[in-house]
């Protein structure tokens, strides 16, 4: 129903004649079938840099893809009940799944700041990788065959420097029109097979025009590689090497392009996002399910909350709207991906979420056991130089995979609370105090290891704490940071961090969608609120 867009495929929106090509897989030489262009660009999904710091590892992207099941409804996954099917055709389908990859290439672009394109490589030791390597091999291996001829034959070269010449001409801008006629007057293939076929034809020169033009196209961090070009004497690994690195003048106009365009969709991203999304409403009508029961749940969640506790001041429609939403945007941060589809309107930042629901989890964790620490020592190790840091440093390495599958829970807080005695031992022997005794030892690690429990009191006091801060950036998101609850200063830059990224997360969602949320939640809020009055 909904393809999860957390693919970075530049399609149409980038030039085509550079963008479309990397995006697809043309650029893998020597030119690969239809086929198997298309399976290779199915498989490139972006691992770009997420919004604060533009770069991420490779490990933490395959956590977050391990953590994100599909979305394909399984028998434990709870689904609203659907709209009645609206038949569609194939065209229809296509066109709407064209419009979802452009919105969430342009969302993509504008959300974050350090997306760039990324040449992918087949996996070390799969099959693809294999016959990749099998088929450059024959190709180059019958090109030389070719060109120790005598006299030497030229098909298979003529057809390379068709496939260069397409490269290069597709690194101009319209308005070349003095460029474009060198290349093609330089590179004119039915001029190069006369040549070619009268015994006249000198490929070096050929391959010099090449070299030089990609010089004057390059950009600059590409100067040496184009400069060592020219020390390649043999015109089979010259060929090579020259493919190579028009490989990566792809990928660096395709950046540049990335960055260029970022201004324009800045100023209209909010329309089109919205605009794109409306179509494929049109054409898929029960799109918001998800987003319905999402929103539903946290009404429901909340009126609960409202009714087991003391009933506060009754608050107006427009406050009450905005605070279900502003709390539905912070259960994403508790999602079970696992058990719930995610809704439709923040799919494209499912990533970035769950990103931010790991570094929290996180956060909570070393949060606890600080408190714990600090409560069990006493006011001996209060306001020392540089413990906090030290013991929270600590805390971090031994919890760093904690959302690995081979992390061992029991075996991590073990270690942490044999480190933090340890420090705790050392440093308050530095500074003149009583010895940390065995007793007191045992009763800290006793408590460290009680956290990793999600039903531990002070795990959830910390949860519940950070989860008040957060709403903070929700509520105001134009004024300063909220004030930060006790027992939260050790982690309070990155919680401040996430702050920001969420905030301005949910406040370019909420321009997108808004539309469509005031109708959903008018259309919850609206009988209950009726029923309350009479």
């Amino acid at each position: 129903k909904w393809l999860p867009p957390e693919r970075r495929e530049l399609t149409c929106l980038l030039r085509p004649s550079i963008v479309s090509q990397v995006v697809s897989g043309l650029w893998r030489m020597p030119k690969e079938s239809s086929e198997s262009s298309r399976d290779a660009s199915k498989k490139m999904d972006g691992k770009g840099p997420e919004d604060s710091t533009g770069q991420t590892t490779e490990a933490s992207e395959e956590m977050l893809r391990k953590r994100i099941r599909t979305n394909t409804p399984s028998p434990n996954r709870r689904t609203p009940q659907s709209s009645p099917p609206k038949f569609v055709s194939m065209e229809e389908l296509m066109e709407a799944a064209k419009g979802v990859t452009n919105m969430a290439l342009a969302h993509e672009i504008v959300v974050n700041g350090g997306f760039q394109v990324k040449a992918t490589e087949p996996a070390e030791g799969s099959l693809e990788k294999r016959v990749k390597e099998i088929m450059h091999k024959v190709f180059w291996d019958s090109l030389e065959t070719q060109m120790n001829d005598d006299p030497p034959v030229y098909d298979h070269a003529i057809k390379l420097v068709g496939e260069i010449k397409e490269t290069l001409l597709s690194f101009l801008m319209p308005g070349q029109a003095r460029l474009r006629g060198q290349i093609e007057e330089a590179l004119d293939l039915s001029l190069i097979q006369q040549q070619a076929e009268n015994g006249a034809l000198d490929i070096s020169k050929v391959a010099q025009f090449i070299i030089n033009t990609m010089g004057a196209f390059c950009a600059p961090c590409r100067d040496e590689d184009v400069r060592k070009l020219r020390d390649i004497p043999d015109i089979v690994p010259l060929f090579k090497a020259i493919f190579a690195v028009l490989d990566k003048m792809k990928i660096d106009m395709a950046n540049f392009t990335v960055s260029s365009l970022r201004p324009h969709l800045l100023q209209q991203s909010v329309e089109y996002e919205r605009k794109k999304f409306q179509e494929f409403l049109d054409k898929q009508p029960n799109a918001l399910d998800f987003t319905q029961k999402w929103l539903q749940d946290t009404a429901d969640s909340m009126h609960g909350e409202s009714e087991g506790g003391a009933a506060g001041a009754s608050s107006s429609s427009s406050q009450l709207l905005l605070n279900v939403h502003n709390q539905a945007y912070l259960r994403l941060l508790n999602w079970d991906h696992g058990m719930d589809s995610f809704p439709e309107t923040v799919m494209m930042d499912r990533g970035r979420f769950l990103e931010m629901q790991l570094e929290l989890e996180q956060l909570a964790l070393v949060a606890s056991v600080l408190l714990i620490v600090y409560n069990s020592a006493g006011e001996a190790i209060s306001g020392l130089p540089g413990l906090m840091d030290r013991l929270k440093s600590t805390i971090k390495i031994l919890l760093h995979e904690m959302h690995a599958p081979a992390f061992k829970a029991d075996e991590a807080f073990a270690a942490i609370g044999e480190k933090l005695c340890q420090e705790l031992g050392e440093c308050l022997s530095q500074h003149g105090f009583s010895p940390f005794l065995t007793d007191r030892q045992s009763a800290l690690k006793g408590q460290i290891a009680a956290v990793k429990s999600q039903d531990n009191p002070i795990r959830k006091l910390i949860d519940s704490r950070i989860q008040s801060y957060l709403i903070g950036f929700l509520e105001f998101p134009h004024k300063s940071p909220p004030s930060l609850p006790g027992g939260l200063a050790p982690v309070s830059k990155e919680l401040e961090e996430v702050g920001v990224r969420l905030s301005r997360l949910v406040n370019f969602n909420k321009l997108v969608y808004s539309p469509f949320y005031q109708k959903i939640l008018q259309d919850i809020l609206q009988p209950r609120q009726g029923g309350a009055d009479t």
